[in-house]
């Protein structure tokens, strides 16, 4: 008798789980699609805003104060999770989405609008498929992961390098591999995200703020993914 209540009790345990860790997975991608969106209107909407576009790319000290300021955010956010509200957090993750738009705004001036759609259908198409095979794998991906962050360390300090060297094939070659190395990210990530929310026994703010990190590491995901493959298939507008 107290084994059969034993099933029961274990029994329902996993199916409140189980209900549990949909509703977290679709925040996930609700979380990362409007960031995604947020980030596409602001691009778009500073591109073709020319005084905002010169404010911006005219001033070293105006551009490089957004990108401190994007660091800063993803710090704040993925660092410092457990102090935040879950109010707070989402206000961080929307403003950096912003932020990251307006730094963005220059790829409507440097590509043209049809590669641009081309290669956002490919970004999704790609990463739809790694994603889907982090998530349905049976394979631990954790060796694979902590390559591709070595990989991503090294990706990073050579497009530094390059910043002063300025080689076009060095940076044709630093694409190629940027793709590989969020391609195995994207995984890894979706792998990581499955692992930690089908631990949450409830829907609270705790599983919803890793969640919305989870959301956080999809979207740096696709958003690099995006502009490496922008920078191998884009076409300039010239």
């Amino acid at each position: 008798m107290e084994l059969t209540e034993l099933e029961r009790m274990i029994n329902e345990r996993e199916g409140y789980v189980s209900l549990a860790f949909p509703a977290l997975m679709r925040k996930v991608y609700v979380w990362m699609a409007l960031a995604l969106a947020i980030t596409g209107v602001t691009a778009f909407g500073v591109a073709n805003s020319p005084n905002i576009m010169i404010a911006i790319y005219s001033n070293r000290a105006v551009f490089w104060g957004l990108i401190i300021a994007e660091l800063a955010l993803v710090f704040v956010v993925s660092g410092m999770i457990n102090r935040l509200s879950l109010t707070t957090a989402t206000l961080l993750f929307t403003l950096y989405s912003v932020l990251n738009g307006v730094v963005l705004s220059s790829i409507f001036v440097i590509y043209s609008g049809t590669s641009i759609a081309k290669v956002f259908f490919i970004t999704a198409g790609t990463f739809a498929a790694m994603a889907v095979y982090g998530y349905t794998t049976k394979r631990d991906l954790s060796t694979m992961g902590r390559l591709m962050f070595m990989g991503l360390i090294g990706l990073i300090i050579a497009s530094i390098v390059n910043l002063f060297i300025k080689s076009s094939g060095l940076d044709l070659i630093l694409s190629y591999i940027g793709v590989i190395v969020f391609v195995g990210l994207t995984a890894w990530d979706t792998q990581k995200i499955k692992q930690m929310l089908a631990m949450q026994e409830d829907i609270d703010e705790g599983a919803q703020k890793i969640a919305l990190v989870g959301a956080l590491s999809l979207y740096l995901d696709f958003i690099n993914l995006f502009l490496y493959l922008l920078r191998i298939f884009g076409g300039s507008r010239d």
